[in-house]
Parts: C-alpha cells; structure tokens; sequence
C-alpha cells in the first residue's frame, strides 16, 4: 500500500529533509519524490510505501499534518486508493 504527501508553503531550509525524517521515524518508505520552487513558494509531492507503518496510518496523517502546521507548511496525506477514486472520471 502506498500514500500520497503533498507539501506547499513558503520555501525554507530543510522542508525535505523534515519531511524525510517524519518518514523515517514512522518507516515509511520513500518511492518518489518530486519538488519545485516558484519564486518562493516550495511544492512537493511524494509517493510512499506505507506497508511497514510503526503506527496506525491515521497517526502517521495526523503527524504529518502537525509537522506542517509547525512549520507553516500545509502537508496533506492521503492513502493511494483514496487519491485514485478522487481522480476517476
């Protein structure tokens, strides 16, 4: 099973590497990652495996959302099945 994280906000030092981290402290794994800058709005977005979870998958969404209120950021996470049948036609 796979999530997809999605992050924007005003660019700053270490947005991946924060991110990366909360990955890592939950195992999850890093498939893809892809990030842009526009001037100096930061945006990625990240695909990631979530069959290893150490916590329940709703955990790992609200922590993502913590770190992004924290750091004025705004981290959606949503679950691979999720993302596909919003984007059905």
């Amino acid at each position: 099973m796979r999530a997809i994280i999605t992050v924007t906000g005003k660019d700053a030092v270490g947005i991946i590497a924060q991110v990366s981290a909360s990955c890592t402290e939950a195992n999850a794994n890093i498939e893809d990652i892809t990030q842009k800058v526009f001037d100096d709005l930061f945006v990625m977005v990240m695909l990631v495996s979530i069959d290893g979870l150490s916590m329940k998958f709703t955990e790992f969404v609200d922590r993502m959302t913590e770190l992004g209120k924290i750091n004025g950021l705004a981290i959606h996470t949503v679950h691979e099945e999720i993302f596909n049948a919003m984007h059905r036609i």
